[in-house]
């Protein structure tokens, strides 16, 4: 499969919205002999050849896991080449992503970025500002459960202030505040490496999308492991919590 199915009206079909949980830098550079940092470099390469195929496969929104509040502890210098490489991504690609149609948004918390990447996450957002055939959302310095907290402490600081009433809470008022507020949900988590777990990535909005664990390497990842993905996707029947699923049903 090298171009999404297409609806009876001609558009594209779902996944409309793919999120990546790019895993297995590390692993692919200790499998070498090298140190792990240096897989990083080829994770930038596999990002490139996503974002240019994404849009043939009928995907309109991908988000990509780069950063975590957690990968914080990480060795120093593990740490220190993933700044430069977003930099280096973000001044190498920019014109590109612009001229593209590529809109850029960044996911996660601002607050404690060095000034260097916080000066580039704002220039990568205000370039493509305007640009909407294709959006990048990447999550940097982010964590589902923090996403959470600050929306909740959002909504109480307004509660607080007088301009919320504790009723008028709800689902969209807490997406809202959300740094994915305004973006669909994802129809598609993909996770790269084998494992099988969230990795505290888009906690709530995930809650009925479909999920597909691939055996291979976020560097070794191609735009035919994006199909393939996709492929299976296609087989799945979504629900999202209006129908019982057989097994259930023979269990009561």
């Amino acid at each position: 499969m090298t171009i999404a199915d297409k609806d009876k009206t001609g558009a594209p079909a779902a996944p409309l919205h793919v999120a990546i949980v790019m895993d297995g830098n590390g692993r692919w550079a200790k499998r070498r002999g090298l140190p792990r940092h240096l897989g990083h470099p080829k994770g930038v390469e596999a990002i490139r050849r996503v974002v240019e195929a994404a849009p043939d496969y009928g995907v309109r929104w991908l988000t990509l896991y780069a950063f975590s509040t957690e990968n914080w502890r990480r060795p120093a210098g593990e740490v220190a080449e993933v700044m430069r490489l977003l930099k280096l991504y973000v001044n190498s690609d920019l014109d590109k992503l612009v001229r593209e149609g590529v809109k850029v948004r960044i996911l996660g918390r601002r607050e404690g970025l060095p000034p260097d990447i916080a000066e580039i996450v704002a220039r990568a957002e205000a370039k493509t500002a305007h640009n909407d055939r294709f959006f990048l959302q990447v999550a940097f310095n982010y964590g589902g459960r923090a996403d959470l907290v600050d929306a909740a402490r959002a909504l109480a600081a307004e509660v607080k202030a007088g301009r919320l009433s504790p009723e008028e809470i709800d689902d969209q008022a807490l997406e809202r505040r959300l740094s994915t507020g305004g973006l669909p949900a994802p129809d598609l988590v993909i996770r790269t490496s084998g494992e099988q777990r969230l990795s505290n990535f888009l906690l709530w909005e995930s809650a009925y999308s479909e999920f597909v664990f691939l055996d291979v390497l976020w560097p070794d990842f191609t735009p035919t492991h994006l199909g393939e993905a996709i492929a299976e996707f296609h087989k799945r029947e979504r629900r999202y919590g209006g129908a019982v699923a057989d097994d259930v049903l023979a269990a009561g």
